[in-house]
């Protein structure tokens, strides 16, 4: 509910060319009373604005300026989601009266968990906090009515840790998160609370190990979909940039002198490089980097190491491996993805490495 009296005095009033002292006295009132309401110091009393409507020959809630909100569950669903993304602390408010309306919709207690998770960390308020813990835990009791794909049991996890770390419970949000570490989900949180917050480097250690190879494998994925989607739609040069920062990273964190998965990684990269090439008709970088996908191939064919220790960084005693899935070996991948793109130049490029360099 929104009222605007204040200003539809003074709109009214002036809309009439009448003065706060002409007012007074139809009112009889004083003008300092006219002024009050005007600026919002003071409210009329009840009878006092019914006789401004009737003088303004308008009916009361217009005088007032009253907006009934749409109070229905969507529309209030809508307004917290929204008050989420502005950071607007009058979320708070609307919250608290949504949870007594519709105490058992998960579509208001998730958003209301996550506006009390939000403010009660901006303002170190233990007492949001803990609403914002009790709002999560029932979200998770609710999660079934769900219809959002964005929103998850793994998220709801992820929110219930950061609360407990924001009220300074590091081992305890630790150890939750070990509990429902389902596939590493949550390695580089685990390790990040281990280490900055718990002051535990050596347990730490090992999520942060995986945390980091598993990153790397997904952004060399995600590199090459987004250039070859920069590509699809008519920009090689966003995707040779692309291609480029993907390339320095993935050799920063090769082992020196050690064959291994970024081997192939690599591999990768630099033939969709060659196919960027291709597109900008730069046949000689075109085929200078079909060449270095092909003998970063045959190198990790020739000695394959899938153990994630061939990554800087990782250490010596948290070994776990990593595996290519499309052939049987790098090079047998890199012409898998090739026949993907389906580029007769690209093609015939591969072909002519191979049998050059073979």
């Amino acid at each position: 509910m929104e009222m605007k009296l204040a200003e539809n005095i003074r709109l009214f009033r002036k809309h009439r060319r009448m003065t706060q002292e002409q007012l007074a006295e139809v009112l009889g009132v004083t003008v300092g009373a006219v002024h009050k309401w005007e600026t919002s110091l003071s409210t009329p009393e009840l009878n006092l604005i019914a006789e401004m409507a009737d003088f303004f020959d308008v009916s009361v809630d217009v005088l007032l300026g009253y907006e009934m909100k749409d109070n229905r569950l969507k529309a209030t669903a809508e307004r917290l989601t929204q008050y989420i993304r502005d950071e607007d602390k009058l979320g708070l408010n609307e919250a608290e009266k949504a949870l007594k309306r519709f105490p058992h919709s998960f579509d208001i207690v998730y958003p209301c968990a996550i506006l009390f998770m939000i403010f009660g960390g901006k303002d170190h308020n233990e007492e949001q906090l803990r609403r914002a813990s009790g709002l999560l835990e029932e979200s998770l009791f609710l999660l079934p009515q769900n219809a959002n794909p964005k929103i998850s049991e793994i998220g709801i996890y992820a929110h219930m840790s950061n609360v407990q770390l924001m009220l300074g419970r590091g081992d305890q949000a630790a150890e939750f998160l070990k509990q429902h570490n389902r596939e590493g989900i949550f390695n580089d949180q685990i390790g990040l609370v281990l280490s900055l917050f718990c002051r535990k480097p050596e347990e730490a250690q090992p999520f942060l190990s995986e945390a980091l190879v598993a990153t790397l494998n997904q952004t060399i994925q995600t590199v090459i979909g987004k250039a070859y989607a920069f590509v699809l739609c008519g920009d090689p040069d966003s995707a040779e940039k692309l291609l480029l920062w993907g390339l320095n990273l993935a050799e920063g964190l090769k082992q020196p002198e050690t064959t291994g998965f970024l081997d192939s990684g690599c591999a990768f990269l630099y033939s969709i490089l060659a196919y960027v090439y291709l597109k900008k008709d730069c046949f000689a970088d075109a085929e200078k980097s079909m060449r270095k996908a092909f003998a970063l191939a045959e190198r990790f064919d020739a000695a394959p190491n899938y153990d994630a220790r061939s990554f800087r960084f990782v250490g010596g005693a948290e070994g776990f491996s990593l595996h290519i899935m499309a052939g049987s070996t790098a090079k047998e991948s890199v012409a898998y993805m090739i026949s993907l793109i389906g580029d007769n130049a690209l093609k015939a490029l591969w072909r002519e490495v191979s049998e050059n360099e073979s």
